[in-house]
């Protein structure tokens, strides 16, 4: 794996490269082969777990390799531009997959929003955030939640734009790592939520730059 992600950087041609699930020791054996074949920067967002070859272009400083963290949360006066995906997630431990998803976004060239820790248990918390999910310039948003997946319906009940659920393994007993709050998901009464598969943040963020892809051919 070490060597293949290597070897593409030199012929990809995609500004940037994206491994998931990447662990501290498989980004530690990337990085220790050396020099890549293109100038190219190797970064590892350890929140997401992806680590990510982009190609270094005019806009870069520099060339290098390095562990960053994932990208701080934007504020909404700086990330809300054109065709903006918001990501959104239940409590701090759907955190990587939520991660996972943003960061694939981010390294696509999609302007994220975060919306975290706004879970049902606290409903004032995702009202609170309103403003953000409905501002005319967000085309989609990823709801992220584990436990009984209630979120991703009551976002869905609130914005007029696709909703991508992503059912995460987090919760105990009868959640069956993720299952419960994928059926909940599947079962939603709220129209225009769309489901993928258990922790897949990746899967939800291409659903999502697929949706904008279709608004900006209209």
């Amino acid at each position: 794996m070490a060597r293949d992600a290597r070897d593409l950087s030199s012929s990809a041609p995609h500004p940037a490269i994206i491994a998931t699930r990447v662990d501290r020791d498989a980004y530690d054996a990337v990085a220790a082969i050396g020099p890549m074949h293109a100038p190219s920067r190797l970064e590892y967002h350890e929140t997401a777990r992806i680590l990510s070859v982009r190609l270094v272009g005019a806009d870069d400083d520099d060339a290098g390799d390095g562990a960053s963290p994932s990208p701080p949360p934007p504020t909404p006066s700086s990330s809300l531009h054109r065709q903006s995906v918001v990501v959104a997630c239940a409590g701090t431990t759907d955190l990587p997959v939520a991660e996972e998803a943003a960061v694939t976004l981010e390294l696509s060239g999609v302007t994220v929003v975060r919306v975290y820790d706004c879970g049902v248990a606290g409903l004032h918390r995702i009202l609170s955030a309103l403003p953000r999910l409905r501002h005319p310039d967000v085309g989609c948003v990823i709801v992220c939640a584990g436990m009984d997946g209630a979120l991703p319906s009551v976002v869905g009940g609130l914005v007029d734009v696709p909703v991508v659920a992503v059912p995460t393994s987090v919760g105990y007993g009868a959640s069956l790592g993720g299952i419960s709050a994928l059926l909940t998901m599947l079962n939603s009464c709220s129209p225009g939520v769309g489901v993928v598969n258990i922790d897949n943040g990746f899967g939800g963020a291409v659903w999502a730059m697929k949706c904008l892809n279709t608004r900006r051919r209209r």
